[in-house]
């Protein structure tokens, strides 16, 4: 099923709302062609891959976003290889105001390296 985010975010409250809202701007923000997909469990963003991903589970955010290399965070849940190259980043936020410039440059970076594909 694919949706849209006011449908996704129906169920949740405010709160929850303005931290996924905060997220995916940040997310729209990192290129010029992002495509958003929304399913029922998960809102993912991609060029031609996937490159981050957010959902909601036990009132707070978690996002995902993939690089070429691991980072280290304060929201950091855990990091780990889903290729020989690229590495998965799991954050959670429990707050609005949490996606930091860090995150936002990041973002920019899956946008740039992993977004397009990789060999």
């Amino acid at each position: 099923m694919t949706g849209t985010v006011d449908e996704y975010l129906a169920p949740f409250s405010d709160h929850v709302a303005e931290m996924m809202l905060e997220f995916r701007e940040a997310v729209l923000a990192s290129g010029p062609e992002v495509f958003e997909k929304v399913h029922r469990t998960e809102i993912s963003w991609s060029r031609k891959r996937v490159f981050a991903g957010a959902f909601v589970k036990s009132g707070r955010l978690e996002v995902s976003f993939h690089l070429l290399r691991a980072v280290e965070h304060p929201r950091l849940r855990e990091s780990f290889y889903t290729t020989k190259k690229v590495v998965t980043h799991r954050l959670a936020f429990d707050e609005p105001g949490q996606v930091d410039e860090k995150i936002r440059s990041w973002l920019v970076e899956a946008y740039e390296t992993v977004g397009p594909g990789t060999r």
